[in-house]
């Protein structure tokens, strides 16, 4: 397991964009996978958006309703994973989560699949 802490959540009006950094301190990210997850209160963790950092062919998914709009990437020089989310719609207000795990070729979406968890960062988006 390794060691995740989410940033850069907050209170925005639609229409607006945030950054979300997931930081795992002293982790090179080589063949990890990396997602981010939200909750919505009542709601299941639905996965957002995941990065699979291979290093012969990285691949990247985001869920239908967030494609377009975030992305992610990875800064493997400060162990950090970014997604930027733009053009904030009151029904991405959750808590936003990172996950990592290893030993995948291709991107997981499945929460169980992943075994190292950051705290979360809210996200709020007002009309």
């Amino acid at each position: 397991e390794v060691q995740l802490v989410e940033s850069g959540g907050g209170l925005v009006q639609a229409g607006g964009s945030l950054r979300l950094s997931c930081a795992a301190p002293g982790v090179t990210f080589d063949d990890y996978v990396i997602g981010w997850f939200r909750q919505a209160p009542g709601k299941e963790r639905e996965g957002v958006s995941c990065i699979s950092i291979s290093s012969t062919a990285p691949n990247s998914y985001y869920t239908d309703s967030v494609e377009g709009r975030f992305t992610i990437s990875v800064d493997n020089a400060k162990s950090t994973v970014y997604l930027q989310l733009n053009n904030l719609r009151p029904e991405d207000t959750a808590v936003y989560y990172c996950a990592a795990t290893r030993g995948f070729f291709l991107c997981r979406t499945a929460p169980y699949e992943y075994d190292s968890w950051g705290r979360g960062t809210q996200v709020t988006v007002s009309t």
